[in-house]
């Protein structure tokens, strides 16, 4: 196996030294060149296909001279400032590019092999993109982006950042092993798609289809092949969604510092780290074992008044490690008085009330964003996976009404009512995670959206709209950030549960590509089954009934019609005995879909057997990845669908208990920051809620102070 030659550190051994300073005692090199040509027949420094490493050896050389190890002949090349070849005038803007990736013709990359198209590649880089066209460092290939349409980009694979923390951290090797396999990981360091284009999906199309050649390409041309590739996202200005989208993982982020940055000043944004593995085997051709990572956290572990709070939101990075303080505090003051203000719960602490604003007002596109505020509250989520054998990954959705925001900008229009009056506001997404007796372990993922109305000028059939448009694409990104867990959690089952708006059969056929995490989802759509008409649930109440169980029916609050607000009737929680069934089925593929292969399914069937008083009877039907063979199975998949209203009461804590929909702020990204914190506020109240249901023997010391404690037992005398 190909090793990386460690050219100045055998130099720079006193042996090795006595050996250059004999070399050139001998007069025998009259340039530098010669001198290096011996010194890699003498040490072996030869590159993959066999050539000797003048390069690096000349570097080395130059470093040891300026330790004051010997002298070098002086230098026969003149110097002179390099500067790239250009075209010479600018590169004409593509035209006609269409607005989707499917419709470009004759998209192709190009490899930068020739000097005409080294202009080309030179002058667009120069152009427009931030970093310009280099200078690259190390082995290095470079490609264009070419369509029928003109040139729309470019991409650059040059040498990996030498030293990067989080990275090492990732990559799992010690000293020795970074020093001889650094080579093996390729650093994409330009990725330019030019501003005129406009075309959806095909960032994450370029990325997928470089990365397909690359490797061969590399190997082609330096003898040895690349296992991973790095690159980076400035946060600030990018979401890297199109990294997501091509399955690259974010493993990290810089400290805000370049190549040259010797003095340590950090001047550099901080940027998000993500790696793509080429060589699926790689850790093992490395010889690498997986890092220990982060250890288990207990689900009541370290949520007392004095702790929580740093241990959910410490290690946050907002750019300033004052705002990082800041958040902890004003998160700290804000729980123990949840549905206040922080002037209200700071109780009369001007700067902390001062701070806390300041920090919540920040521009809108500063580093300062919900989802970096979540950012350590979902690893301690995870944490507390990690020590369950299955988990289930409740996703829902819920408006929030900010109708009496006259001024706030960016929020989006919720609904309207039969006069055109507009309801504004946010809706939330999330991905919230209990464990299968429903003790809530964490927010794992929200994701924040301004609904807007479709223009008019948009006439496109619903089934030619790409499935990335729709609002139903929310629950595929949280599904694929369940599945981009795996890697972390490789003795938890992750079972994700979702409502009726999630049946839609490209969610189905995003789990059949990994398989890593099962689908439990109760059906809206009653598919026909055959050619012959027979329709899912016909077919599913002709099987037998396999147990009859009694499960709880929540209670459903009653919601009276508002000018802006439809009326909703309330249930109380009630028992209800219901019958269940179980049949395995192949989901067909819907009329727009038909060159789509069936997926096999199991859906079990929940009826309930009397009917209610003042309520609709209960009939469920369960579609689930999980394998159901037994009456037993099937009872479990009934369980844990029944956990699904725990993300429900979370929305009535977060909305009643918190008043997130009293906040004021003039901007939708404000509000966003605010309402990150109370997430996990309000996940902490219905966690210990539920912990002193369950777990009455629990010493009270665990989750509250002494102060606390002598006002409970003191209220409980009084009372």
């Amino acid at each position: 196996m190909h090793l990386q030659n460690q050219i100045k550190r055998t130099l720079g051994q006193p042996e090795s030294i006595d050996i250059v300073r004999s070399q050139l005692a001998s007069n025998v090199h009259r340039d530098r060149t010669s001198l290096s040509k011996a010194l890699c027949q003498h040490f072996n420094f030869h590159d993959a296909r066999g050539g000797h490493q003048i390069g690096g050896c000349n570097k080395a050389l130059r470093e040891l001279e300026r330790a004051g190890h010997f002298i070098l002949p002086a230098s026969t090349k003149p110097q002179s400032i390099k500067s790239p070849r250009r075209l010479g005038i600018a590169v004409p803007d593509p035209v006609d590019v269409p607005a989707q990736v499917g419709g470009v013709q004759g998209l192709a990359l190009s490899k930068v092999d020739s000097v005409d198209l080294m202009r080309i590649w030179n002058e667009m880089m120069i152009c427009e993109h931030p970093q310009g066209a280099g200078p690259l460092v190390g082995c290095q290939l470079r490609y264009l982006i070419n369509s029928e349409h003109g040139w729309l980009g470019g991409f650059a694979f040059s040498a990996a950042a030498l030293k990067l923390r989080e990275r090492d951290q990732w990559i799992g090797w010690d000293t020795d092993q970074h020093r001889q396999q650094l080579h093996r990981v390729l650093g994409m360091s330009r990725f330019l798609l030019r501003t005129s284009v406009h075309c959806h999906n095909l960032a994450s199309t370029m990325l997928g289809m470089v990365l397909r050649q690359v490797g061969a390409d590399f190997e082609a041309q330096y003898g040895y092949a690349p296992w991973l590739v790095e690159s980076f996202v400035d946060t600030e200005h990018f979401l890297g969604t199109c990294y997501k989208a091509a399955n690259w993982s974010a493993i990290g982020q810089t400290q805000g510092r370049g190549r040259q940055d010797r003095e340590h000043k950090n001047a550099k944004s901080v940027k998000t780290i993500y790696v793509y593995a080429i060589e699926p085997n790689w850790r093992s051709k490395m010889g690498v074992t997986e890092p220990v990572g982060v250890q288990p956290l207990e689900i009541g572990q370290g949520l007392d008044a004095n702790q929580w709070a740093a241990q959910e939101f410490s290690g946050v990075k907002l750019g300033d490690s004052r705002l990082n303080e800041r958040l902890v505090a004003s998160a700290q003051a804000l729980g123990a008085m949840p549905g206040r203000t922080l002037s209200g719960a700071s109780q009369g602490d001007w700067p902390a009330v001062k701070g806390y604003y300041r920090m919540i007002d920040k521009p809108d596109d500063s580093a300062l964003n919900a989802q970096a505020i979540l950012a350590p509250h979902r690893e301690r989520t995870v944490q507390r996976m990690m020590g369950l054998p299955t988990v289930l990954c409740i996703q829902d959705g819920t408006d929030l009404n900010y109708n009496q925001l006259d001024q706030c900008i960016g929020l989006g229009v919720l609904s309207k009512n039969q006069t055109g009056a507009k309801t504004r506001g946010l809706h939330l997404h999330s991905t919230f995670v209990v464990s299968t007796e429903g003790l809530p372990l964490g927010v794992l993922n929200a994701q924040f959206s301004a609904p807007q109305p479709r223009l008019e000028t948009d006439t496109r059939p619903a089934a030619s709209i790409p499935i990335e448009e729709k609002k139903t694409f929310s629950w595929i990104e949280g599904f694929r950030a369940c599945v981009e867990l795996d890697r972390q959690l490789p003795g938890t089952h992750q079972i994700c549960v979702m409502d009726r708006e999630a049946d839609f059969f490209e969610l189905f056929r995003e789990q059949r590509k990994t398989g890593k995490v099962d689908l439990l989802v109760r059906s809206k759509h009653d598919r026909t089954m055959n050619d012959e008409g027979v329709h899912l649930f016909e077919s599913v109440r002709a099987s037998p009934v396999c147990a009859e169980v009694v499960i709880k029916v929540p209670r459903q609050s009653i919601r009276t019609k508002k000018t802006k607000q439809q009326a909703k009737p309330g249930h109380v929680q009630r028992s209800a005995t219901v019958a269940l069934r179980y049949l395995d089925i192949e989901l067909r593929p819907g009329v727009y879909q038909q060159d789509k292969a069936p997926i096999k399914l199991t859906v079990v069937h929940v009826q309930e057997t009397t009917q209610p008083n003042d309520d609709e009877p209960v009939e469920w039907f369960l579609l689930t990845t999980c394998d159901v063979s037994t009456p037993e199975q099937a009872q479990q998949i009934l369980r844990w669908y029944c956990l699904r209203w725990r993300i429900e009461d979370w929305h009535r804590v977060l909305k009643s208990g918190c008043n997130i929909e009293k906040l004021q702020h003039k901007t939708a990204e404000r509000l966003k920051r605010t309402i990150a914190i109370n997430l996990v506020i309000a996940w902490r109240i219905m966690l210990l809620t539920l912990l002193g249901r369950q777990c009455p023997e629990m010493p009270a010391e665990v989750l509250f102070s002494d102060l606390e404690i002598q006002v409970l037992k003191a209220y409980a005398k009084k009372r």
